[in-house]
């Protein structure tokens, strides 16, 4: 549940899509939108007012995209959560949106209660994908037999289960109690984890994760 107001920008070149959004967010408690923006340029020029909300991104606007977009934002104000929209069949953006930095991804079309689900993921530092993105993710990285074992060979098996906690949106407190280890194992094993697969993030743990077989979209 959501507790204190979470403050939420809009990017959206599409303004009856902006709208509709914001009447579904503001229809909940605890929620406000305090800004819209139409362009990248337009968000960016937004920046100096902003400081921990989060911001919902499309990636294919006029001008500078949201990838771009979003990495800008983040090297000025990196207290941001960008949550990246898409509509179906751009899903091959994300992993652009992943290196930009975004936390959350929700295709257009989503329910509405996986909005909700991404904002409260990325409030709490986590990442959230939508179950639509994660089946196209999975099905366009069709997972070989040699993949794994790579990742296998690569990882250890105390590594590879921390991944899987990770992918289902585990902190670092709630995998030491689940595996029963500290915390700082985890954050050590974790820190391993990103360094060997030349991962930057948590998002792109999880996309790593799925391409090279080590959890099953079901």
């Amino acid at each position: 549940m959501i507790e204190s107001e979470c403050k939420i920008v809009l990017v959206d070149d599409h303004s009856l899509f902006r709208t509709g959004l914001r009447g579904l967010i503001e229809g909940r408690k605890g929620l406000r939108v305090v800004a819209e923006a139409s362009c990248g340029e337009e968000f960016l020029a937004l920046l100096p007012g902003l400081e921990n909300e989060v911001v919902f991104m499309d990636f294919s606007m006029p001008g500078i995209n949201g990838a771009e977009t979003t990495e800008r934002s983040l090297a000025v104000k990196p207290g941001l959560k960008v949550i990246a929209l898409s509509m179906f069949g751009e899903e091959r953006y994300y992993s652009r949106m992943v290196e930009a930095g975004a936390k959350g991804f929700l295709m257009k079309d989503s329910p509405f209660e996986e909005v909700i689900g991404a904002i409260e993921a990325v409030r709490e530092g986590g990442t959230y994908f939508c179950e639509q993105l994660l089946r196209s993710l999975a099905s366009r990285m069709q997972t070989v037999h040699s993949d794994r074992e790579e990742s296998e060979e690569l990882l250890s098996t105390r590594e590879i289960e921390i991944l899987v906690c990770v992918c289902r949106g585990l902190s670092n407190q709630e995998i030491a109690e689940e595996l029963f280890i500290s915390k700082r194992t985890v954050d050590k094993h974790r820190a391993n984890i990103l360094e060997k697969t030349g991962c930057k993030n948590t998002a792109s743990l999880v996309v790593y994760a799925i391409k090279h077989g080590l959890v099953d979209i079901l």
